[in-house]
């Protein structure tokens, strides 16, 4: 049997302006070829899994991009399985109608398919829902059969990381990836309202035992000698002496890796050491707010984030100390926020020191504690537009500005934080910090 495999990847933006923007600030651009570039670890490990006697392909939607313009795309497959987020749903939804109507089979998944199945069923012969690898060879063996189900629910059965494949890093091309996803868990600690990320597809957090981790490392290393690891966790870090296991593994290999992870590493000067010995460049740390105000309430449980904010500015320096930058995510028209958040993004960016920042604005995806709550309050603008999932559009009324005022806030702060000269002040400060730690030493 032949199996296409299609990533739905890439950075989507709706707001015009914004794009133009975007495509001249260099710092913008330089996360958005990054997250455009990494390959779907998801398709990766499903092919991990499929039965040797399979032929399997892995293709990006940008390498069908030039032949769909003339109405074509790769033939020949018995079965194709799609993976998309919420923004690019309509483009994944309308490549699986072009694959349907030539009699091939297709199956979706991913975090929208699993919070919106029922949708997803009306383009697909069968849909995944939750973690794919509890359900993909029943499927494979089904459609062997000719008993394709509609759909395929890996909830009812929670999948085990210590049994997690090795993910098909040779059907990646060596020199088109910049960067390889490796992953240690799934889940977070932090319910946090806004998140659609694998908290969708797992009940619980969980851990991949350390030797498979180190395994799907080196594996990366016998085409990529000197690869760039993203750890593509949730929240890495939060078990400390499984990281620090880990990090001690993993110096000596020459990789060099970066993570997403919380706030509280900046209390582990251990840890950060291990982390910076094993080449760790940078982490990407959900800050949400430079306010105390705007970070009550975002989490479903407890009031974790604004319990921090205080320590943020001390634990920022305390990590960059160690030659890690840290990248601080923000979100832009939280309840807590009104016009003044622009400026104090800006301020706050200034007094910690920051080396990076990234700005999205509150996006409700589906299957989010948010989107449900925005639906209930009548807040959403256009409730089924996933268009506008994309993390930099406006769909819903904010609390205490109007849509506009975000939408040229949010404009006026990418170009304050962007600019080739911000851009390059981040750098020479976070150079001279090192600098200056170097000598005390």
């Amino acid at each position: 049997m032949r199996i296409a495999l299609i990533a739905m990847s890439g950075i989507r933006v709706c707001d015009e302006e914004l794009l133009r923007l975007g495509l001249t600030l260099p710092g913008f651009v330089e996360r958005s070829k990054i997250i455009a570039s990494l390959p779907s670890l998801g398709l990766l490990t499903l092919a991990g899994m499929t039965p040797s006697r399979h032929d399997v392909k892995y293709f990006e939607i940008s390498e069908l991009a030039a032949a769909r313009e003339h109405g074509e795309v790769p033939e020949g497959f018995d079965l194709v399985a799609i993976s998309s987020y919420s923004a690019q749903m309509d483009e994944a939804y309308a490549l699986a109608d072009e694959y349907r109507h030539k009699g091939i089979a297709v199956v979706l998944g991913g975090l929208h398919v699993t919070s919106l199945p029922q949708e997803a069923a009306r383009h697909a012969n069968a849909v995944v829902i939750g973690e794919g690898e509890s359900v993909w060879t029943d499927l494979l063996a089904d459609f062997e059969a000719g008993k394709l189900q509609q759909f395929y629910d890996g909830r009812e059965r929670e999948f085990d990381l210590a049994q997690a494949p090795m993910p098909a890093f040779e059907l990646l091309a060596p020199d088109r990836y910049n960067r390889l996803t490796v992953q240690t868990s799934r889940g977070c600690p932090h319910l946090c309202e806004f998140c659609a990320s694998s908290v969708l597809l797992t009940k619980q957090y969980k851990q991949k035992p350390v030797a498979r981790v180190i395994a799907e490392i080196d594996r990366i290393r016998a085409t990529w000698s000197h690869p760039f690891i993203e750890f593509a966790d949730d929240n890495s870090l939060v078990n400390r002496s499984y990281w620090k296991e880990l990090l001690t593994q993993l110096k000596g290999r020459h990789v060099r890796w970066f993570t997403e992870t919380d706030i509280s590493v900046g209390d582990d000067d251990e840890l950060l050491t291990l982390m910076r010995e094993s080449g760790c460049a940078q982490v990407l740390i959900g800050l949400e707010s430079p306010t105390a105000a705007s970070l009550s309430g975002l989490e479903i449980r407890g009031n974790w984030k604004s319990k921090q904010w205080q320590k943020y500015e001390s634990k920022i320096r305390a990590i960059q100390s160690h030659g890690i930058s840290v990248n601080g995510c923000f979100i832009l028209g939280l309840d807590g926020q009104d016009e003044k958040i622009f400026d104090d993004v800006v301020e706050f960016v200034e007094k910690t020191g920051l080396h990076e920042v990234q700005i999205t604005i509150q996006t409700p995806f589906p299957g989010t504690p948010l989107y449900d709550r925005l639906a209930k309050e009548k807040r959403l603008i256009e409730p089924e537009a996933w268009r506008k999932c994309t993390l930099f559009d406006v769909n819903y009324v904010p609390k205490q500005m109007t849509v506009e005022q975000l939408e040229l806030g949010f404009r006026d702060l990418a170009v304050r934080l962007y600019s080739d000269e911000a851009y390059r002040k981040r750098r020479e400060r976070f150079k001279g910090m090192l600098k200056a730690g170097r000598e005390v030493n």
